[in-house]
């Protein structure tokens, strides 16, 4: 287990200490101009409670370290940063983050959002390795999602795929390079869509890391778990949504309806484009729940997620995934 003490994160502090950064949360509810981070010359004199709460989350490197906290964040980019301030670490040593456990366990991945009382295990880079494989088949088995950071890693892998028989590769692993080349800065998306290109009937190579584990993690080799849309949600009555653009809002639990409709879309996303994202399939689900028909869907997946560029037959399937949703199916 890691070491210092497991306690839940204390996500709502006062905010008498709360720094410029750290406002960016709700700059409306500060008083002062959108983005800046302002108060009110009028706070500064009231003896009553303070205006606004700061989100404050508790976190350990999943290998072992003593707690740490991490505040004022607005995107993922800027948490891994916070968490390299915390751990005295560069941002790029950290992998990815799973929710209330230091296990590689994909059902807990941090996506999009956070409980406001999650508690955050930091998973950074351990062992390199370089696998050459010959592709004797067309799929290769594996789900790839990304971190939100600049780094691609092993989601899934199916059982009795060709991955799932070389013992080298395991979930978690980053994938640093393919056939020489760097991925580095590359989407999930884009990641699958060089390993669907390969050739069948030659070598190619992967260079990947595995993630630092703690004793009692060694040797583990998890295939993934189907879908990790229930974990990403969180255990907080409320949640942090971190986008990749735009500022970070905090919100109510999904529905029933959403939960399920993001299930739906995650899966198809798998099945299509071989990535899971459960904050992409909350966007479609988003874009697409108050749509009257599939040509107002498929027009707003354009102007807002364009560069994945949907098939059509993916993006009428997922419409028909959130009419499922909504009609309880």
């Amino acid at each position: 287990m890691p070491l210092g003490r497991w306690k839940k994160a204390a996500p709502l502090v006062g905010n008498d200490e709360a720094d410029a950064e750290s406002q960016q949360l709700e700059p409306e509810a500060a008083g002062g101009e959108p983005g800046s981070g302002s108060v009110p010359a009028s706070s500064c004199c009231s003896s009553g409670p303070p205006l606004r709460p700061r989100l404050v989350f508790h976190t350990q490197l999943a290998h072992g370290s003593a707690t740490g906290r991490v505040e004022g964040f607005t995107n993922v980019r800027e948490l891994y940063s916070k968490l390299g301030e915390a751990f005295n670490m560069e941002p790029a040593q950290i992998m990815f983050c799973t929710l209330n456990t230091h296990k590689v366990d994909m059902d807990k991945l941090l996506g999009g959002q956070i409980g406001l009382e999650d508690f955050i295990f930091a998973h950074v880079k351990g062992q390199k390795k370089e696998v050459e494989i010959y592709k004797s088949e067309d799929a290769l088995g594996l789900t790839i999602t990304d971190n939100g950071a600049g780094y691609a890693f092993i989601k899934r892998i199916k059982e009795g795929s060709l991955i799932d028989r070389i013992e080298a590769i395991k979930v978690g692993d980053l994938i640093e390079s393919i056939n020489g080349q760097s991925v580095i800065g590359f989407r999930h998306f884009e990641v699958a869509k060089l390993l669907k290109g390969l050739v069948k009937g030659q070598l190619f190579t992967l260079r990947l890391v595995e993630p630092l584990k703690a004793f009692d993690m060694i040797g583990q080799r998890s295939r993934g778990g189907k879908s990790a849309s229930g974990g990403q949600v969180g255990t907080g009555k409320g949640t942090l949504r971190l986008r990749a653009k735009g500022t970070a809002t905090v919100e109510e639990e999904p529905s029933a309806f959403e939960e399920k409709a993001i299930e739906k879309v995650d899966d198809l996303l798998e099945s299509y484009m071989g990535i899971r994202d459960t904050e992409l399939a909350a966007t479609m689900v988003d874009l697409g729940k108050n749509k009257k028909n599939p040509d107002e869907f498929a027009q707003a997946l354009d102007e807002e997620l364009g560069d994945f560029a949907f098939p059509d037959e993916f993006v009428f399937d997922v419409w028909g995934a959130i009419g499922d949703a909504k009609a309880g199916r």
